[in-house]
This record gives C-alpha cells, sequence and structure tokens, in this order.
C-alpha cells in the first residue's frame, strides 16, 4: 500500500540482515550451523517464493527459537507477553528458513534493516509431515511474534510454516492506505498472498504440493482465520481461531465495548456498566493494567482506522504526532457512539466484516477471562453468526476458564489465570484429527481450569 510516515515501534528488532534487491541471495550462516546443512542448503537451488519482491534462505541446524534466538532468524522481543515463562517449547528442528517481502509502498516493518512492508518468513523442516501451517502476527506485531507460540511446535511436528507481518506494522498501521478500512483489508489480502506463495515454495522445495494446509492465528490473526476460512475456503483444510477479533459491521466489539472501559478509565463508567458492555465478572482484578496499556491505544487506533473524522484533534492521529501522543489514549473517546456514527464508517467496517460463512472447519478458543476482547460480544457472538449461516457443523467454540488475551499475565496472576497456549495446541491437533480423519471434535464447551498438574503446558478439550 502507499507509504506512511512512521515513529518507532512498540516492539523492537534484534540484529539487522542487510539485503537488497529482488535477486535469491544467501544468508550469512548462524552460530552452530554445520558444514552438512550448508552443503544441503547450496543443493537446494530451487528453493525459492513465487512472487517475492526480495527473499534470501538459509539452511539452519535447528529452525525453533532456541536455536535461533541471538540471530537474525527470529525476534525474541516482538514475542513479549504472548506465552507464560513456564512453557516448554521443542527445539532441534534442522531445516530452511526462507526471509523476504513483496512488492509493497509502505515501510512501517524495520525488520533486517529492509524499511520494508510485506514481509513474511517461511520455514521448511527437513522431515516434512506433507502440511503446511500459515499464520500472521497478533495485534500490530511482525512476522516472527508468534515463533515461540506457534512455530516451534509444529515444526517439531514436521508441518512447513509460514507467517506474515500482515502488510502494516505497529500502533500507526491505520496511517498506511487511502480509504477508511484500507489497513486492515491489506492484513487479509497479503495472508492470501502468502499463502499461495507458501504452497507453491513447498511444492519447489519437497517436490509435491501440501496434502493440507491450516490457517491460524491469534487475535487479529484469529480474525484472518475466519476471514480466510469464509472468502478463501479452497486454499484451506481447516483452522484454528485463537480470540481472533469480531469485525462486524453492525457492532463491532472494539468500536462498541471499548469506549466504556475508555470511559471507566476516566471515571465516567463504574462496574455494572462495564457488566453491560460484556467484560466479565470476576475479570476486575485485571481492569487496572488494561486501562493501562490496552483500552485507551486500542480504541485509537482503530476508530482511526475506520472512522478517521470523528476526532482530527486528537493527539497522535495526525501527521507529525509524536511518539507519546501516538501511545496516549484520547478523551473523546469515552463518549464514541458507533450507532450514531455516518453510515461511510459502516461501510468501511463492512468491507472487512465477517459473517459467518465458514467454509471449512474452525476451532475458536477464547478465554472467559479476556478483558481487550470480552468473550460474550466477541466469540460467543461469532458462534451464533456461524449457525446463522448453517454452518455450526463445521464450528466448534470453546471457552477457556481462567483464560486471558495474553498468556504472559498468568505469571502475574498464577492464582487466577491459566495459559490458554497448551489448550490451543491441542485444538491444533483436534482439528488435525477432524480433517484427516474425520474424528469429530468434542461439542462446544467450557473447558475448566484444573486444579492442579502442570496447567502451563497440559489442557484437553474434553475436559470440562
Amino acid at each position: 500500500m502507499r507509504m506512511s510516515r512512521t515513529v518507532p515501534l512498540l516492539a523492537t528488532t534484534l540484529m539487522a540482515l542487510v539485503a537488497s534487491g529482488p535477486q535469491l541471495a544467501r544468508a550469512a550462516s548462524p552460530q552452530g550451523a554445520s558444514s552438512a546443512q550448508e552443503a544441503h542448503c547450496a543443493r537446494q537451488t530451487h528453493a525459492r517464493v513465487p512472487g517475492a519482491r526480495f527473499q534470501q534462505r538459509a539452511c539452519l541446524d535447528d529452525l525453533t527459537t532456541a536455536g535461533l534466538a541471538g540471530t537474525p532468524y527470529t525476534d525474541t522481543a516482538d514475542q513479549a507477553g504472548l506465552t507464560a515463562s513456564g512453557t516448554r517449547n521443542p527445539s532441534g528442528v534442522p531445516g530452511m528458513q526462507i526471509d523476504g517481502y513483496f512488492e509493497d509502498g509502505s515501510r512501517t516493518n524495520t525488520t533486517h534493516g529492509w524499511n520494508h512492508d510485506a514481509q513474511f518468513v517461511i520455514r521448511l523442516p527437513d522431515h516434512w509431515n506433507g502440511a503446511l501451517v500459515v499464520t500472521a502476527s497478533p495485534g500490530n506485531r511482525k512476522q516472527y511474534a508468534t515463533d515461540a507460540a506457534i512455530s516451534d511446535r509444529v515444526l517439531a511436528q514436521g508441518y512447513a510454516y509460514a507467517a506474515t507481518d500482515k502488510g502494516n506494522t505497529g500502533p500507526d498501521f491505520y496511517r498506511d492506505g487511502v480509504r477508511p478500512g484500507d489497513a486492515v483489508a491489506e492484513w487479509n489480502a497479503r495472508t492470501t498472498q502468502l499463502t499461495r506463495a507458501a504452497k507453491k515454495a513447498v511444492a519447489l522445495r519437497y517436490g509435491a504440493a501440501p496434502r493440507h494446509t491450516f490457517m491460524t492465528g491469534i487475535s487479529n490473526a484469529g480474525y484472518l482465520t475466519r476471514w480466510q476460512l469464509e472468502n478463501q475456503p479452497g486454499l484451506y483444510d481447516g483452522g484454528v481461531d485463537w480470540e481472533g477479533v469480531l469485525w462486524a459491521a453492525d457492532e463491532p466489539p472494539l468500536l462498541t465495548s471499548l469506549p466504556t472501559a475508555v470511559a471507566y478509565g476516566q471515571g465516567k463508567a463504574d462496574a455494572n456498566d462495564m457488566y453491560a458492555a460484556g467484560f466479565a465478572r470476576g475479570s476486575e482484578f485485571l481492569w487496572p493494567y488494561h486501562q493501562k496499556a490496552y483500552w485507551g491505544l486500542t480504541q485509537k487506533v482503530y476508530r482511526a482506522e475506520f472512522d478517521p473524522g470523528y476526532d482530527r484533534a486528537c493527539p497522535g492521529t495526525s501527521a507529525g504526532s509524536t511518539t507519546e501522543e501516538l501511545l496516549a489514549p484520547c478523551a473523546s473517546d469515552a463518549a464514541y457512539d458507533y450507532a450514531t456514527r455516518p453510515a461511510a464508517v459502516r461501510r468501511a467496517v463492512a468491507r472487512v466484516a465477517l459473517t459467518g460463512r465458514v467454509g471449512k472447519p474452525l476451532i475458536t478458543l477464547q478465554g472467559d477471562l479476556d478483558t481487550l476482547l470480552p468473550i460474550a460480544t466477541d466469540a460467543r457472538v461469532y458462534a451464533r453468526m456461524v449457525d446463522e449461516q448453517g454452518r455450526g457443523s463445521l464450528h466448534r467454540t470453546y471457552t477457556i476458564q481462567g483464560g486471558t488475551h495474553t498468556d504472559g499475565l498468568y505469571d502475574t496472576y498464577p492464582d487466577r489465570l491459566r495459559p490458554i497456549l497448551p489448550c490451543y495446541r491441542d485444538a491444533l491437533d483436534t482439528l488435525t484429527r477432524w480433517v484427516r480423519n474425520g474424528t469429530r471434535p468434542p461439542a462446544d464447551r467450557s473447558v475448566g481450569r484444573p486444579p492442579g498438574g502442570d496447567v502451563v503446558n497440559s489442557c484437553s478439550l474434553r475436559t470440562s
């Protein structure tokens, strides 16, 4: 999309890998890469990503974060907060990594020093199971954000893996594009683009196309999982949606529930107002943190994406704003009323809205203590949308008791929360059995928080 002015991002990148030009380039060998791996890489000259503006590959002894931490091939800083500190991840997965980008005019992603959006990473393990997992960055992070949460385990299971930065990153992502809604619409297009290219890259590397392709993601990438299975079902065999954002033209929760949360933070709303807006009873201990870190900023940037005319005087929403102004909430957002906004705002949201008309099996997970996207206004509403479209047989929704929007908060509240990641891993295994063997998953249910045991690394969707 068009070039936009950038400010420093919420997450930092690690060391840069300098490269330029459209040609396929050999990446510098990371510490510990074996001569055998290098020789193997030299023979894989046909491995490439069709359609990429630039790409470079490296054969690595370990494609997981255990082997990549401290190298240019991942960014652990951009993964902060997504997993609990006690999470156990596999390691020792040799294979090829291809980093690059597609043609794009915006420059918010500074990873590798490329200053270019539409960046991607594709990982191709030496021991392939015949399938591909595609994802996108949660929030407004970048392509390595879910390396620990998703990539490590699926690579260890033999999947090829592909992730996109969605085409714009950072808290000022909404400045990308021309029309309201353009930045989010690009997320959908970039995910489709990467899926098609990754399938071709897999075929070139292994000599066969993937037998199964699964779409998955967290938060904004959960939304993309839903959108892809609704609008591009022919590209996928199924998906797992972890707390996806619900964009619906009539009542998008980010623009209808968050104003109440902003008002609560300003002392203009009380707890009863919060409950009426969908926030769960029992989540009150999480409100101060979300007031400080999420509510105001999130409401402001998504309102600016779809309704830029609401408050043009709000600090941080105009060119020339400082980082401090960008990250500060707008006082006027407490009074934002989506229902009374011009029809053009609804049209902007409708461009990216979900319908519930999924075309392939989909599993949705969300925590009952999600305090950014309340489950009452998100996963439960989307489940009704799917049912209304007559697609309920293709969908399962599992409520994770004690789960919240980011697993990292478990480290602060281990007696009140549980990580969703182990339940997500079981969901992905459940989906593959559903697709490959026809083993239908359990009915919609609430997955209880166990009284003991290793809640960080174990979960079964069959336990209520």
